[in-house]
């Protein structure tokens, strides 16, 4: 018996000959109410104006110019001869009205010629903002207008509910899962209701599946701790997703070794970062420092006037004041820091992008809280100011942004190794030469040619994003924090290779979200960064940002050396395409 049949599941009968007769008769009807875009979408050619044309449009054309040129020219001539012999011009022979005529119905034809174009994007225009395909007549609902006059397919309704598909502990799970269904019972509401997360990701599971049709299975819902993400990590599960781990290394740095874990589904990526980490390692091992350290937060206030605004950000750029905010934001937390205040204004709007130290913790949330202490203290000097938001983007967090390429956000880290010549041609499988010139080339010069913003780098971002999964860090922050500069040098009179990434804003943390969950509490362990470091607050996260910039250091120097001797293509064909189906 196969999975279908034992989970309750049965395959929809095929149509019968009668069947898809009648649904080809039904498409026959149908036909005549299909749209110039549904005709072109399926191959047909659709009806053109040109077609009720005697003559081909260029002939017709050409006539309709003569004509219209020639009248103008002969109503011209004439009128002109009745004003010289003061003849009224009302007085109108036979060819007169042809030539009036003829230039009337010309002018019409003309105008029809080059405006129809221009109207009948109007009338399309109005036509797909009321995703009205046709005339009005009924067409297939299962087709959807988009915004490049595209159809797409959507997917059929439901004619009925599927059969159990999750195997459910008592008949008074059934009524649950009924009772969501009907949103008698709101599927946000179940952890408090029954007091069993577990229970309630198999209630929300089941449920999802009979309003949808479509069956969860392979998504699994065993073995995970539901309790530990109930108000921290993720809200009404269904299960969870499976990302494989590898590890490179070790990554010799700062004179200790790492063991990286990398969550990714992307073949060659482990490969390649632990090649690199062996280049590095055999050459003597990579260094770092940690150039800057804050997290930041910039609300947008607004007052009255731009005069007024003027005098909040003079207020806050004061060093005697400063002092007093920072004791009012420091104790919002026992880690939080205030360091900086920066302000911009923009008429009347007033952005301040407040920097602070976060001990070991990513730092969003102590940064927003120690904001609000400081914007509330300020209501009391400046009662007439008005808070439009806690964030004002000039933050800026999940955007790549200037501000972060220059100012920095969370870690800024500077990440450096020397690479030997006999390891790059061993190892690497490249020259130092080659190497150089394909960093400038690409890295540099391309990337400047792209318009990039913090985009100098190879691929920078796939080692962050792998180490931010494995270990618990916001994904979404992949966006800034892969912002990188990958430069490289001939060094020693031109023998060996120094390489150097910069990343001025890693922003990363050991405590808080996804790292207190067991898995990637585990890659933390691994790296020996789990937790709050005692003794030295914030070392813990700045030691993971370090490890993160060389990770991305051995992946550069690996991927450069495989496009500089060829190799990409040839790798991600023999390790990156699966015979498995």
């Amino acid at each position: 018996m196969d999975n279908s049949s034992r989970l309750g599941l049965t395959k929809p009968p095929l149509p019968s000959a009668a069947h898809r007769q009648l649904h080809h008769s039904t498409r026959q009807q149908r036909q005549p109410a299909i749209s110039k875009q549904q005709a072109s979408f399926h191959g047909e050619r659709s009806p053109k104006a040109a077609d009720a044309l005697l003559l081909p449009p260029y002939l017709t054309n050409a006539i309709f110019f003569i004509l219209f040129f020639s009248a103008a020219y002969f109503l011209l001539h004439r009128w002109r001869d009745k004003i010289r012999k003061s003849t009224p011009l009302h007085v109108v022979t036979l060819s007169e009205i042809a030539a009036i005529v003829s230039l009337i119905a010309s002018s019409i034809y003309l105008l029809g010629f080059f405006g129809i174009d221009f109207v009948q994007s109007f009338i399309a225009r109005a036509s797909n903002d009321a995703w009205d395909l046709d005339d009005g007549t009924t067409t297939d609902p299962n087709y959807l207008l988009k915004e490049d006059h595209r159809l797409v397919t959507c997917p059929p309704p439901i004619s009925a509910p599927p059969p159990l598909i999750s195997p459910l502990a008592s008949q008074e799970d059934e009524e649950i899962v009924k009772s969501v269904v009907s949103s008698t019972i709101p599927s946000y509401s179940l952890e408090s209701k029954l007091g069993d997360c577990k229970r309630a990701a198999l209630i929300r599971r089941e449920a999802i599946q009979r309003m949808t049709g479509r069956s969860l299975e392979g998504l699994p819902l065993e073995g995970f701790d539901y309790d530990s993400i109930l108000g921290q990590c993720c809200e009404m599960p269904v299960g969870y997703v499976q990302i494989p781990v590898g590890i490179a290394g070790p990554l010799l740095l700062d004179e200790c070794e790492y063991s990286i874990p990398m969550a990714t589904t992307e073949g060659c990526l482990v490969a390649s970062t632990n090649r690199g980490c062996k280049a590095i390692y055999v050459s003597g091992g990579a260094t770092s420092m940690v150039l800057r350290d804050g997290m930041t937060r910039a609300p947008v206030i607004r007052f009255g006037s731009a005069k007024r605004t003027a005098e909040l950000k003079f207020f806050l750029e004061k060093p005697d004041n400063f002092d007093a905010l920072a004791v009012v934001f420091n104790r919002s937390s026992r880690f939080a820091r205030l360091q900086s205040i920066q302000c911009s204004i923009a008429g009347r709007n007033l952005y301040t992008r407040f920097r602070c130290s976060t001990g070991d913790a990513m730092g969003m949330n102590m940064v927003t809280k120690g904001v609000q202490n400081v914007l509330d203290f300020l209501q009391t000097e400046f009662p007439d100011m008005d808070v439009v938001g806690l964030s004002g983007n000039f933050c800026s967090d999940k955007k790549a942004a200037a501000v972060n390429w220059i100012e920095g956000r969370g870690k800024s880290v500077v990440c450096e190794a020397i690479i030997k010549e006999e390891v790059a041609k061993k190892v690497l499988k490249s020259s130092v030469a080659s190497l150089v010139e394909l960093n400038m080339l690409k890295n540099l010069t391309g990337s400047a040619v792209a318009g990039g913003l913090g985009g100098f780098n190879a691929h920078a971002s796939n080692m962050v994003s792998a180490i931010f999964i494995a270990t618990g860090q916001d994904p979404a922050q992949n966006v800034e924090s892969s912002q990188c500069i990958t430069m490289m040098e001939a060094v020693n009179d031109g023998k060996d290779l120094h390489i150097s990434v910069t990343m001025p804003c890693i922003e990363v943390g050991t405590v808080g979200g996804g790292t207190q969950l067991a898995s990637q509490s585990a890659c933390l362990n691994l790296l020996g960064v789990k937790g709050s470091n005692k003794e030295s607050p914030g070392s813990h996260s700045r030691l993971l940002a370090t490890i993160v910039a060389g990770s991305v250091l051995a992946g550069e120097l690996s991927l450069m050396s495989a496009i500089s001797a060829g190799q990409l293509v040839r790798s991600h064909m023999k390790y990156n395409r699966s015979e498995r189906k």
